[in-house]
Order: structure tokens, then C-alpha cells, then sequence
């Protein structure tokens, strides 16, 4: 593909630093390539650990629901299966001019929409146009990434995106106000998935609604995702747990080699795995960590990504004790974090001490650290007059993700430890969709919580960025302007050396001056699969797409 002398600085790094390949699988049988015996067609049926949001991909950003988006739609650009390398999507190429705020993609022709329309530059313009321009406080409120990523809405003077132009039929040209660090990687994101839209227009895509606490969907959302993707929808079956994607004959890539793929929800980790034995399904992700070598022993595949995640216990300083640093200094000191890695964490799993990988640019090797000290705790808490401390401390139920392999555990290792140094913790479990996230990410209800993130694209924006860029009801830090501008300046730096220096100077005061998170660990996640699946690329970022899979007779 074409690319200018910036996009590949930006770039630089991710392939070294997150190449996977088939030999990762080191703990397991490692014929994954198609061999003899190999077949095309049948059904392959992947656990799902949780329920999908919907399947809109803007009013998205967890894992569960990106699992089946990402076999529905593309992204103008994408990752080389099994690396973080940016490759071409929908876009077979694409630059940008010197100043990094116009970029310019070349389409590839003749790729159509499940529902028949073309995609061209027009139908992409369509999308960035609607991200832009809509409405609604419910609907903007659910497009958490497109927040972190383009700063605001049409009317925002936050707003990064300025229009989109159709050059030709195959040509687009999105034109920025201002720089942002995150391009061209975050062209890649799931939730900037190009979507139909004729399929907008007929199934009232932008409506969302809110009532109290829940949010309800259009019926493009719930019924019709309609894009571009290896598989097409065939259905949710919300009573069996199953979601349906069947295999796109018109697909304008590698076609899918099975006919059908089924995720099916099993919220359970035990009963995930006994399905596993039991041949109903052919693969599950997030395996707990006592049962990786276990399942490698039994001849399962046990196949390894390495860990480009974070797991951390978010403190909300809505509530007034929490606002004075010493107290979340005191909470941070009283986490025991290195037994909880040895006791609970998946193998290779390693304490954090800050928000992002040490392969990310801006890792900074001599931020504070916070080491497992009760007596410290209990004197800053005494120092802050936080003596007696009660606090609701929110973790989700029936759900794993890959940074948090078991929250139950996890949270009451936490809870005991916390409780140690004088602070009483009111455990609030919740189910993650529809619960736990929007308690958390929209209306700030939680004290503390446990949360974490798989990195989308290597750079440092998208992990401290998408966490404290801008003020969150998940850390109720609306104060803390210092540290929005910080890292917005660090973000618009183009000099790569100059952007290094910035967003390490950012991870050592998030460190020791603002502190409005506590990092846990970095945690590498499996997915393991019946003998029989083949081709299953595992992806650093957690992104697999399922159509190289088939299935041995």
C-alpha cells in the first residue's frame, strides 16, 4: 500500500513489538494449517463469555459484542491476522498529507453491502458524516469510542473530524481540524466499522432511547446489521443463547470456509469448558488459569496471545474522600498486587504499574510505585481524616474478559485486602451489559470498580487517552483539567521523539500526581479449540476474524 513517511513512523513498532503466528500455541498440538483431512463447510460454533450490546457497531465498545460485529462488517483498515501491523480493509491503500489531518483513501471496487448497495467513497462519507452529526444525548452517550477518538460532535469545539468529500466513486478524502496521534490506527477500530446506509435509513439506525438506567436499540441495531463482512446475520436467538452468521457467498475477500458460524452465550467459565469436552462447541476463550495446561494436556489447543491488555481497579472521585490523592494513594498501597498475580492471574501475567504495555511508545520505566505497604496505607488514610472509610465497590458477573479472567475472584482478593487496611467495602456485583457498564461508564454510581482494556492499536492515546482524556463519569474526574490537557498536548505532538517524551512525562504524573485509577496487570489470554477447528489466527488485539477457520472431518 502506499503510505507517507508519517503514517509508517506511527506505525513503527507495532509489527516487532505484537507479531504472533501459529507458533504460539506452545502449550498445545500445533497442526493448525489445513492439512490432510481438512474440509470446508459445516457449522463452527465459538462460547461466547457474555451477551452482545447490539450489533451497530458506533454504540459499541466491549469485546462481546465487537466478537460477532467484527464477522459482519470491515474497517478502512485492519490488522495482518495475527499482528497489529495495519494492512489494507475496505481501503486498499491510503495516505495522508504532511500536516497528518487529511487523509485520502482508495476504495476497493466492486465490494457491496449484505443488502446489495455498493460500497464507494459515498457510502463511506455517509458514515463518518453520521458519526458526526448525531443526535440525541442517549445515542451520543453509547459512542464511547468515537468520543475518545474524535473529541466531540458536530457543534463541539473538541471536534477532530471536519467533513468527507467523494474525490470518485473509489476515492474518499477525510479531512481533520487538528492532528490527532491516534490516525491512522484508529481507522482500524471495530466501532469505526463501515456500515450500509440505505440499512441506516430503513431501519432508523440513529434512534436510541433511554429509560432510567436501560437503553434501547433501532431496529438496524438489534435485527439488521447490514455491511460488508465475510458472514451475514442470521438471527440472535436470545432463548438459546445463539447467534447466527452465515457464511457470505459475495464476500470480497478470502471467503469463509465454514457455512455457518454460531456464537453461542454461556456465561458460566465451568460450563464453557464442560461444552468444550463435550464437543458442543469447538472453541472458548478466556480460559481460566488453572485449566490452560490442563486442557494443552488433554489434547486441546491451547492457543496463546500475548498480553497487550490492562486490568485496574477505577476509583470514582464523585465521592468527596476520594477526591484527596493521599486516600487514593492509601488504596493503592494496600493492593496486594503481586499475590494476586501469582494466585489468581493466567500464566505469564505480570503486575502493572502503569496503564499501558512496556512495547508501547511512552512507557516510563521510573514512574512511582506503588508497593504492598498496609501501614502506609493506614497512615495516608489517617493523614486524609478517612478513618472508617465505606465504599460501594461495583465488578461484573457472568462474564469474562481477557484482562479479567475471573471478576468474582479478583474483586474479593481485592475486597480483603482493602479491608485490611481499615477500609470497610460494600461488594455491588452486576451483570455487565445492561448493568455493570452503565452503572460504571454512564451514570457513575460505583466508589471503586474493576475494569480493563485490551489495546486496540499500538499507541500510548488509546490506552491513557481513552481512559483519562476527558472527564468520565467512570473516574467522576471532571476536575482534573491538568491531566485532560496534558495528554491532549502529548496526543497532538507529530514529532515521534517529542511525543515519546510527553506521554512518559504523562505516565509518571499519572502515577504520582493524579492516581485517579490503580493499574493491576497485564494479562496474556488464550482461546483453546477442539482438534478438529483450523486456521484460527489468534490476534494480540483480541480481534480474530473466524472466515480462515474450518473444520476437519
Amino acid at each position: 500500500m502506499r503510505a507517507t513517511r508519517l503514517r509508517a513512523v506511527i506505525a513503527a513498532g507495532a509489527v516487532t513489538a505484537l507479531t504472533i503466528g501459529l507458533a504460539g500455541c506452545a502449550d498445545s498440538d500445533r497442526d493448525n494449517g489445513g492439512g490432510e483431512g481438512s474440509a470446508s463447510g459445516g457449522t463452527f460454533i465459538f462460547a461466547g463469555a457474555g451477551d452482545p450490546k447490539n450489533f451497530d457497531p458506533i454504540f459499541n465498545d466491549d469485546g462481546e459484542s465487537f466478537r460477532p460485529i467484527r464477522q459482519l462488517y470491515d474497517t478502512l483498515v485492519t490488522h495482518k491476522p495475527g499482528t497489529a501491523e495495519l494492512v489494507g480493509g475496505l481501503a486498499e491503500s491510503w495516505e495522508n498529507d504532511p500536516s497528518g489531518k487529511v487523509w485520502t483513501f482508495k476504495l476497493r471496487q466492486g465490494v457491496k453491502f449484505h443488502d446489495g448497495t455498493a460500497l464507494d467513497a459515498t457510502a463511506v462519507c455517509a458514515n463518518f458524516d453520521r458519526w458526526y452529526n448525531m443526535k440525541g444525548e442517549a445515542a451520543q452517550s453509547q459512542m464511547i469510542y468515537y468520543q475518545d477518538v474524535f473529541g466531540g460532535f458536530a457543534g463541539s469545539p473538541d471536534a477532530v473530524y471536519d467533513n468527507c468529500k467523494a474525490q470518485d466513486a473509489s476515492t474518499a478524502v477525510v479531512t481533520m481540524k487538528k492532528y490527532k496521534g491516534a490516525f491512522p490506527g484508529a481507522f482500524a477500530l471495530t466501532a469505526f466499522s463501515i456500515v450500509s446506509p440505505e440499512a441506516i435509513k430503513k431501519y432508523d439506525g440513529d434512534t436510541v432511547t433511554q429509560n432510567g438506567d436501560s437503553f434501547s436499540y433501532s431496529a438496524f441495531a438489534n435485527e439488521h446489521p447490514t455491511g460488508t463482512g465475510a458472514f451475514t446475520y442470521g438471527g440472535w436467538n436470545k432463548a438459546t443463547g445463539e447467534i447466527t452468521l452465515n457464511k457470505n457467498p459475495d464476500f470480497w475477500g478470502d471467503k469463509a470456509k465454514v457455512d455457518k458460524m454460531i456464537i453461542k452465550i454461556i456465561k458460566d467459565e465451568n460450563t464453557r469448558k464442560q461444552e468444550l469436552r463435550a464437543g458442543t462447541v469447538q472453541a472458548i476463550d478466556y480460559p481460566a488459569p488453572a485449566d490452560r495446561k490442563a486442557l494443552a494436556g488433554e489434547g486441546y489447543k491451547v492457543l496463546d496471545r500475548p498480553a497487550f491488555n490492562i486490568l485496574y481497579l477505577g476509583i470514582n472521585q464523585k465521592n468527596p474522600k476520594l477526591k484527596d490523592l493521599r486516600v487514593r494513594q492509601a488504596i493503592a498501597y494496600a493492593l496486594n498486587r503481586a499475590q494476586l498475580v501469582q494466585t489468581k492471574g493466567p500464566g505469564g501475567a505480570a503486575v502493572a504499574d502503569q496503564f499501558l504495555p512496556s512495547t508501547v511508545l511512552g512507557y516510563a520505566p521510573d514512574v512511582q510505585k506503588y508497593e504492598y505497604n498496609v501501614d502506609k496505607a493506614k497512615q495516608l488514610l489517617s493523614e486524609a481524616g478517612a478513618t472508617g472509610l465505606t465504599l460501594n465497590f461495583y465488578y461484573p458477573t457472568e462474564v469474562t474478559r481477557p484482562y479479567m479472567p475471573n471478576p468474582q475472584e479478583i474483586f474479593t482478593v481485592l475486597a480483603n485486602d482493602l479491608q485490611a487496611a481499615g477500609i470497610k467495602v460494600n461488594g455491588v456485583p452486576r451483570p455487565w451489559n445492561g448493568g455493570f457498564k452503565d452503572d460504571v461508564q454512564q451514570f457513575g454510581k460505583q466508589d471503586l470498580h474493576i475494569l480493563g482494556w485490551t489495546g486496540d492499536y499500538n499507541d500510548p492515546g488509546n490506552f491513557v487517552g481513552t481512559f483519562f482524556g476527558r472527564a468520565k463519569p467512570e473516574f467522576g474526574d471532571d476536575a482534573m483539567t491538568e491531566m485532560f490537557t496534558a495528554i491532549g498536548k502529548a496526543d497532538a505532538t507529530v514529532d515521534q521523539a517529542g511525543k515519546k517524551t510527553a506521554f512518559e512525562q504523562v505516565n509518571r504524573d499519572l502515577a504520582s500526581k493524579w492516581l485517579p485509577a490503580v493499574p493491576i496487570w497485564h494479562a496474556p489470554p488464550a482461546v483453546v479449540t477442539t482438534k478438529n477447528v483450523e486456521g484460527l489466527v489468534p490476534s494480540p488485539l483480541t480481534a480474530e476474524t473466524f472466515n480462515t477457520v474450518s473444520l476437519t472431518k
